[in-house]
């Protein structure tokens, strides 16, 4: 177990690296969104290339980024009616979600994404718009996203495991979700009145 907790590591030290660097790319998204509507606007011109670029780096935060909003628990569940139960019955659920729920997807998404994505290389597709850029790297989005959210979904296993085990701390026992410290700080202030 202590071998697959140091790959455990590794992953998550390379997701969280990744996830870091591409969530940049959002402010670059948005400076060409607006330069885009304040070029259109003023100069009454307008580039597809330009507007399909916005759409592309916002897929590449979207689906190379959910690794990482996995890795950190952001991922989205009830926390509400999640945090009624006992901390053994949340880590089933988080096991057994996993198990059938998340890795089936991913590895639908690969297989079926594969050919998808294959198809518009071949062909070296290109956007149905006037001046539009390549479809194909756009489609390779879809596999390394779902890959990357493969492995990582295998490194919270295998530390969800340990943490049942009693191998590990648990990596998310101390964390606060925002909307948690907000109630928190909401019922403060109430309480100071």
């Amino acid at each position: 177990m202590q071998s697959l907790l140091k790959l455990s590591h590794g992953i998550d030290a390379f997701t969280r690296w990744t996830g870091k660097r591409l969530a940049w790319l959002i402010l670059l998204a948005v400076i060409i969104s607006a330069v885009n509507a304040a070029v259109r606007k003023t100069f009454d011109v307008s580039s597809n290339s330009w507007l399909e670029l916005q759409w592309v780096l916002f897929g590449i935060v979207f689906l190379l980024c959910s690794p990482w909003t996995l890795l950190d628990n952001e991922h989205i569940r009830i926390d509400i009616v999640n945090n009624l139960f006992p901390k053994r019955v949340r880590d089933i659920i988080d096991l057994v979600g996993h198990i059938f729920f998340l890795l089936p997807l991913t590895i639908v998404m690969i297989v079926t994404g594969g050919p998808f994505f294959m198809r518009s290389f071949e062909i070296n597709e290109q956007s149905g718009n006037a001046g539009g850029l390549p479809q194909w790297p756009a489609k390779s989005l879809i596999i390394i996203g779902f890959a990357l959210l493969l492995v990582q979904a295998i490194s919270e296993l295998v530390k969800r495991i340990a943490v049942m085990r009693g191998l590990i701390p648990d990596p998310h026992a101390s964390q606060v979700h925002a909307l948690e410290a907000e109630v928190e700080h909401l019922v403060e202030a109430i309480e100071k009145r």
